[in-house]
């Protein structure tokens, strides 16, 4: 099937009067070898490590023409070895990663429709996760408009199983039923500052009564600011949620973030910030009420430290989190660079059991260099000091070390392109 789509795109991309269009076809490869012992989890007993290379593969394609903008993006996703040799089909096989047309009906004016990226501010809510080897992508219909430094974006998605006669109700796992949301954004010379709204729904389904299944809307409203000046930068979040929980709890949930940085030199760069994210007491709602913050459709992976134990499809509507964080980068030459982050985990409510929240320390180490100027290669080490509170929090006390080593090369050449003319 695959097959067919490239040669359509490229029949309907040929077909086209380059004169008045630009055109760009790039590709991309990400094999990533990773060693996991503790990621996401406490490592057990009696078990080995995990060992494997993940690889994206991706072909783009990006048109502009007169009053239209027009992207499609499709991408392999596997694991070295998960197929045979002589296979006659892919696990998993191509998948559509984007695909939206964009029509441009002013200058200030737009609006994109289809498969798409949604990336805001520091992706704290919604983020492309370009960290997962398959990312993340919307089915939206976003309206934009943009004038002199202001811009206000107004997105909309339904989600259904597919086309039907009779019924609304969503069984597709792990997705949303209906969102919208509205971003206000502002640049001035040393600031800039955002405004998001987003109303979430999510399918509930009562297996007794089919009468009962409904969509559960829960409210998310908070900005993101950002200043720059000189060598000092300040960042900051600001995050508030209500409405209900997809288990008819009232949510009451909040995040604060603050970070600065301040460039000591042209090579260095420190780093210190701190973020609270509310939680349930005992790791669970109770009475009706749910206290737990969810960062929903961000980066996580980026945040609260690159082994993935809070957020990345875990702790969600569990004790919250208090992140406390000292960091570095270090330009090593005109082609590298070392990012050091050293974070300290507790508890933002009280745990199961235990008197401390304390969860742990996590030290996270990445290199980045830039081969050539389309090849880019990373390598990273992380280590979790585990606590008490982390025992608890993952029902596992074997007090075994924890740590997680990778590898990852992106190659990203441009295939074809056409000037503007």
């Amino acid at each position: 099937m695959y097959k067919t789509i490239l040669y359509s795109t490229l029949c309907f991309l040929f077909w086209i009067n380059f004169a008045s269009a630009q055109l760009k076809i790039d590709a991309e490869v990400r094999p990533r070898f990773e060693f996991r012992h503790g990621f996401q989890t406490l490592f057990p007993d009696n078990v080995d490590a995990a060992t494997f290379v993940s690889q994206r593969t991706r072909l783009n394609t990006g048109l502009n023409i007169e009053k239209l903008n027009f992207y499609i993006s499709v991408q392999d996703i596997r694991v070295w070895g998960d197929v045979p040799q002589l296979n006659t089909a892919d696990n998993n096989g191509f998948s559509l990663h984007q695909a939206w047309g964009e029509l441009l009906f002013s200058p200030e004016v737009t609006l994109k429709l289809g498969r798409q990226v949604l990336n805001y501010d520091d992706q704290r809510i919604f983020g492309g996760v370009a960290w997962a080897q398959q990312a993340r992508s919307h089915d939206v219909a976003l309206f934009k408009y943009t004038k002199d430094g202001l811009v206000f974006h107004l997105g909309a998605g339904f989600n259904q199983n597919g086309e039907a006669l009779t019924g609304t109700t969503l069984t597709v796992p792990r997705t949303y039923k209906s969102i919208q949301f509205a971003w206000l954004h502002k640049d001035w010379e040393n600031l800039s500052g955002s405004l998001l709204f987003l109303n979430n729904g999510l399918q509930f389904i009562d297996d007794l009564n089919a009468d009962n299944n409904e969509t559960r809307y829960s409210q998310t409203v908070g900005t993101h600011i950002k200043y720059n000046r000189d060598r000092v930068g300040l960042v900051s979040n600001l995050y508030y949620q209500f409405g209900k929980d997809v288990n008819d709890n009232d949510i009451g949930a909040y995040l604060l973030g603050l970070e600065g940085s301040y460039k000591a030199t042209e090579q260095w760069r420190v780093i210190a910030g701190g973020e609270w994210q509310s939680g349930n007491d005992n790791g669970a709602p109770s009475g009706g009420e749910n206290d737990a913050f969810t960062p929903f459709y961000g980066t996580n992976h980026k945040f609260n430290g690159l082994m993935d134990y809070f957020f990345v499809g875990n702790h969600i509507n569990n004790v919250g989190l208090f992140d406390l964080y000292l960091g570095s980068v270090v330009k090593t030459n005109e082609k590298s660079n070392l990012n050091i982050r050293l974070h300290n985990f507790s508890a933002a409510a009280d745990l199961a059991a235990g008197d401390s929240k304390q969860l742990g320390t996590e030290l996270d180490l990445v290199y980045s260099y830039d081969f050539v100027k389309y090849v880019n290669i990373k390598l990273g080490y992380s280590h979790l000091f585990a606590s008490e509170g982390m025992e608890i929090l993952k029902n596992n006390f074997d007090d075994n070390t924890n740590y997680w080593a990778w590898a990852m090369i992106t190659i990203k050449p441009t295939l074809f392109t056409t000037p503007i003319n």
